[in-house]
Parts: C-alpha cells; structure tokens; sequence
C-alpha cells in the first residue's frame, strides 16, 4: 500500500474533525458560563471570559457524536451553538 493510500484510509476513519461553535449567549449567563466550563473543563473564571467572546469555537478536534452532545448542553443552557466539520488541512 503506498502512503497516499495509507493517508486516505486513515482519514476515512478518523470522525475528530468537528468543532463547537457558541454563536450567542442567550439570557441565562449564568446558566452558560457553567455550560461552558463542563464543555470544555474551564474553571469558572475562564468559562465566562470565553462566553463573553461569542460567537468563539469552544472545542476543536472532537467526533461528530461528542460534538453533538456539547452543542445539546450548551443549547439546554439557553445559548445558541452549533456544530461544524472543521475545514481540512491543505
């Protein structure tokens, strides 16, 4: 198997390509910020630093099925986020 080969075989089977996106805050501040910190393993102080930038990535590198589940709690926390396939390396 040559290594162009090698390299398409493993990113078919590499999911690590999704990001999470906080695109705006919503009402409950304070309910995010500790979204925030259990998405990403912040302490508080740090998490709302981070949520007072949105829209900011929160996570990079995750599989689509954990990137889903950090978009669900930020989401339940009354933020608006979104998931996203991270652009591929050129």
């Amino acid at each position: 198997m040559s290594d162009e080969e090698s390299t398409e075989y493993d990113t078919l089977l590499c999911d690590d390509h999704h990001e999470v996106v906080l695109v705006d805050c919503g009402p409950r501040e304070n309910h995010l910020i500790l979204a925030v910190r259990k998405v990403t393993g912040l302490n508080l102080w740090q998490s709302r630093d981070l949520a007072r930038q949105a829209p900011v990535t929160l996570r990079k590198g995750l599989s689509a099925y954990r990137a889903q589940s950090a978009v669900a709690v930020l989401r339940r926390a009354g933020a608006s986020a979104e998931w996203r396939q991270e652009p591929e390396p050129e």
